[in-house]
């Protein structure tokens, strides 16, 4: 089949760039793209996650990390396509010491943005396909352990005789996804998780909660959720899979321990991490330290006057335990977001007389309009049908920078707004403030700069529209011994309080764990520094801190949801991987601290 003449200018432009970039030419290569340009690196050339915004950034970046990268080989990989007047391709590249992929878009025959992602490590490859080990060797020899004896002793020694190379604090799905990577990577890791059982944090949680995003949207690495997998999981169901996940990955998982104090040596470059394990103290020296705690690690729960006089009970929302024991009782539920909403509807399932205190506007989005309007591009079962799968839409979506993304957002909020106008209005008009993000970008947005602020409707707001959850406004003031006095001098009577006011920031965990002056040393985590509320600038261009170096050397941060916990998780193994063989890792771009902890 002949090419495509669109297939003729982008294998043109990576020849032009290729030559460019050998020849360490940056002039050359910075006039391959667009005055309005990105180039956004997972770990590739930068040994970091940055995105170079604008000619003279690119070249900064391309000065900086040529002479060790060493980029080549860039090959189109399919078929390039058009729309809109944007030409797109996706590539594969080489670099001195690894294999990767990226996706270039093209206007006028200039770059507007381009990805670069590191896939493998050459020489320590996942041995996967053609590479899978054999598992047992045929033929006879005295003294040989079966392979249930040899986890037996893996899992006796990792530890005590010998040292992992990293340790993994938190169990949930972002310490389990990275445990995967690193076992296939051959790195040894320990994960410590303080529940009883893998999965634990989602079993433990009110009974109602489920996960509001689709299932082609959470799977883990290697696995994927079996094709009769609901679309929306049930939070047992996800902990029953993540407890069965570590099984089968085989991962030296750390159940009922609890991570007690940290600390690094600067001159032996290791940690020293205490842990408690099933009530013995275990002390662990791992080169590198990773904080897989999410954003749920540290809840926020507000101190107010007549809390100790209160006569009922008082709850944050990781403590609740379902509407059960709450038939017809008066229920206050401080907060209007996710847990808000899906605790206020169980309650009311349940026979509760339940109010919820709204204390700031709140985004909300239908499910299914979030599923069709955002989503259904990349993560459905039509995008599947199209070659999409999971992996291929995490390097699309991966591959829009962040400074572009309000702009990709806007026109689905205002489709979103357009398609649900009757809804949003029955919801004003039983006196809920809505808003869409801080410039009307929805949902993601509002997601990345600050992880709060929002809901993703799943019943819940048309109990709010009918009045059946009742609805108040306001601060928490005070409490008396059988009600809570809001700051408007609403009064609500109350045998239960719920506080779903959300979680303290990730580096939270790491100044309880380390110190402050570590946690202060690191900075913010999460959000982009738009300058919008709970986010201030300055402007990053990345998620602060997350899944890539520090300024506290072998401190690590991984979480947020199934999908970057599932993304960047292999970007994250991959420089752990890199620095356990000793390769040469620069890194280009480290992150100032702009705000601390």
């Amino acid at each position: 089949m002949p090419e495509t003449q669109h297939t003729k200018v982008v294998k043109a432009w990576l020849e032009q760039l290729e030559t460019a970039l050998k020849a360490h030419d940056t002039d050359a290569a910075t006039a391959l793209f667009g005055e309005d340009s990105y180039w956004r690196d997972l770990v590739s050339l930068t040994w970091n996650i940055k995105t170079a915004e604008g000619r003279d950034d690119i070249a900064a970046m391309l000065k900086a990390t040529l002479g060790h990268a060493k980029p080549e080989n860039f090959q189109i990989e399919g078929e390039a396509n058009e729309a809109d007047g944007v030409v797109d391709a996706w590539f594969t590249f080489e670099t001195e010491t690894g294999r990767g992929k990226g996706l270039v878009r093209l206007i006028d025959g200039k770059a507007w943005t381009m990805l670069t992602s590191l896939q493998e490590l050459k020489g320590f490859e996942e041995p996967k396909g053609a590479n899978r080990p054999k598992g047992v060797e045929h033929g006879s020899a005295k003294g040989r352990l079966t392979y249930a004896e040899e986890r037996e002793k893996e899992a006796a020694e990792l530890g005590y005789k010998t040292q992992p190379y990293c340790v993994i604090i938190g169990g949930g799905q972002g310490g389990i996804a990275l445990g995967a990577r690193l076992r296939r990577l051959g790195v040894p890791t320990i994960i410590i998780e303080k529940n009883e059982r893998a999965g634990d944090s989602w079993r433990k949680r009110y009974k109602s909660l489920c996960l509001h995003d689709p299932v082609w949207y959470d799977h883990l690495p290697y696995l994927p959720f079996p094709d009769h997998w609901p679309v929306f999981s049930p939070k047992d169901k996800i902990g029953d899979w993540l407890e069965s996940y570590t099984k089968l990955m085989e991962l030296n998982y750390w159940s009922s321990t609890t991570a007690k104090s940290a600390s690094y040596d600067e001159k032996s470059k290791e940690w020293t991490v205490v842990v408690d394990r099933d009530g013995s103290e275990v002390t662990l020296k791992p080169k590198q330290l990773i904080l897989a705690t999410g954003m749920s690690a540290v809840p926020n729960v507000p101190q107010l006057p007549g809390q100790d006089v209160f006569k009922g009970e008082q709850q944050h929302s990781s403590q609740h335990p379902g509407p059960d024991a709450y038939k017809d009782k008066k229920v206050v539920v401080i907060g209007s977001n996710n847990s808000a909403h899906d605790i206020c509807a169980a309650l009311w399932e349940a026979g509760s007389d339940v109010t919820m205190v709204q204390r700031s506007s709140t985004h909300v989005v239908k499910s299914e309009t979030l599923m069709d309007v955002a989503l259904g591009a990349l993560y459905s079962e039509e995008a599947v049908k199209n070659g999409i799968t999971h992996d291929v839409a995490d390097l699309i979506f991966a591959s829009l920078p962040y400074k572009v993304l309000p702009a990709v957002m806007q026109p689905q909020v205002d489709e979103t707004k357009e398609r649900d106008k009757e809804f949003y209005d029955r919801l004003e008009k039983a006196g809920f403030d809505l808003d869409f993000g801080a410039d009307d970008t929805g949902l993601f947005m509002k997601y990345l700069r600050r992880g709060s602020g929002y809901y993703i409707d799943v019943g819940a707001s048309e109990l709010v529209a009918d009045g059946k959850i009742k609805l108040a406004k306001g601060q928490a003031d005070h409490l008396t011994e059988t009600s809570v006095v809001l700051d408007t001098g609403q009064e609500l009577p109350a045998d239960l309080v719920v506080y779903a006011t959300g979680y303290g920031s990730m580096n939270g965990w790491a100044e309880r764990l380390i110190s402050k002056e570590v946690a202060d040393k690191v900075g913010k985590c999460w959000g982009l520094g738009s300058d919008t509320p709970k986010d201030p600038g300055p402007w990053e261009g990345e998620l602060r801190n997350m899944w890539k170096p520090t300024q506290q050397e072998a401190l690590w941060f991984h979480g947020g949801n199934l999908h970057q916990s599932r993304h960047y998780s292999q970007f994250l193994s991959l420089q752990l991987k890199a620095r356990h063989e000793g390769l040469d890792t620069p890194v280009y771009g480290l992150q100032e601290v702009h705000h601390l902890s």
